[in-house]
């Protein structure tokens, strides 16, 4: 555990991105499961291949120099870039498609803004594997011309450097997500349910605090959105290297038995992870967890207290009403293990409305390219 009071990022050591990478490249069968550091590899290597394969067929068949065949390719795939991806953020509208971004008619505002650093980088990351594709596919087709063929290997030679890095920095991004364990795929600014502005304001704070003592109670009904934004929150936090892990109240019982003793194959455990989500306290109604009974599953170890209490978690809780008391009980039980009451905070999601459609995390596929 971290002494300081304030939350920094987790890095990770090249071992444990070797032995990923590995996991990832040799051995792979079908059993293990896809995982997204290896969706991602596949991906890049869609691009490079949608780079070099397009401009060697476009230089033979309408009889162009290497060049051309090159430009007009990458040309076409930053066209493509621009809009497909830039497209729903930009002009914030719903699409059925899940291959190409075809606009509908009727438009909705973000409730949080997306992270246009990261998407931007993200797009020239993609970029950048078609522009190594064509730049390839020169190579490939112009090996007679000594000098041109010199000037191809020093400029790939950029290229792959280039790739080189984005590939770390991504390939860090998408392990801190998988180790994460969340549920589905889903940014923040893919949350579109009803939210006053004081709570939106408690959560944007919440993103932007360091401080490891912080906790956020989430309290809506069912359908109010609770996990996709405790999701959405967790992985800004994933991205930015921050150790998470999401786990349900049922699975987070069995977990305080446990000593901190880590698994071969997890990065990090509950005990040792920057930010806990805990999901499903009371999922509906009925107020079948007490604080009291949380806290007697959490002292199954004498550790666990301290290890809650340090620790950023957020906490997704049902609303059996609206009274304050529901609210003012779970803040006294952190209180009761060591929390400082200018560390709680809270938010109540109200019941969307009949005529709202339900998010589905399948619904916005390309918000999760980026």
């Amino acid at each position: 555990m971290v002494s300081s009071s304030i939350i920094k990022p987790t890095n990770l050591s090249f071992s444990s991105i070797g032995k990923q990478l590995k996991a990832d490249l040799i051995g792979k069968d079908s059993y293990r499961g896809v995982t997204l550091t290896y969706s991602w590899l596949a991906n890049q290597f869609g691009h490079f291949s949608l780079g070099f394969i397009p401009a060697i067929i476009l230089r033979h068949l309408i009889n162009c120099t290497e060049i051309v065949a090159a430009v007009t390719i990458w040309l076409t795939w930053f066209i493509f870039e621009l809009w497909n991806f830039l497209g729903p953020l930009l002009l914030k509208r719903r699409s059925n498609c899940g291959k190409l971004f075809i606009p509908r008619k009727k438009k909705y505002k973000y409730t949080f803004q997306p992270p246009w650093g990261n998407i931007a980088f993200d797009t020239c990351t993609d970029l950048c594997f078609f522009l190594t594709g064509v730049v390839s596919a020169v190579l490939y087709l112009r090996v007679i011309d000594l000098r041109s063929t010199m000037l191809a290997i020093i400029l790939l030679g950029l290229c792959f450097l280039v790739v080189i890095i984005l590939s770390y920095c991504w390939f860090l991004i998408k392990m801190y997500i998988q180790g994460a364990q969340y549920p589905f795929q889903w940014r923040l600014s893919q949350w579109n349910f009803d939210i006053s502005e004081d709570d939106k304001q408690t959560v944007n704070e919440f993103l932007k605090n360091k401080d490891l003592r912080k906790h956020l109670l989430v309290f809506g009904k069912i359908g109010s959105g609770k996990t996709s934004i405790s999701v959405g929150i967790g992985t800004e936090m994933s991205i930015k290297h921050y150790t998470c892990i999401y786990a349900t109240a049922i699975k987070i019982f069995s977990m305080f038995c446990e000593r901190d003793k880590r698994e071969t194959s997890s990065l990090w455990t509950w005990q040792n992870a920057d930010v806990l989500i805990i999901d499903d306290i009371n999922p509906d109604e009925e107020d079948f967890i007490t604080p009291k009974a949380f806290l007697k599953y959490l002292d199954k170890n004498k550790a666990n207290r301290r290890i809650i209490r340090d620790k950023k978690v957020i906490w997704v809780l049902g609303n059996k009403d609206k009274e304050k008391s529901y609210d003012e009980k779970w803040k006294n039980m952190l209180q009761e293990i060591g929390v400082s009451k200018e560390n709680i905070v809270s938010i109540l999601l109200p019941h969307p409305p009949k005529t709202m459609v339900e998010q589905k995390p399948q619904e916005s596929f390309l918000d999760l390219q980026h």
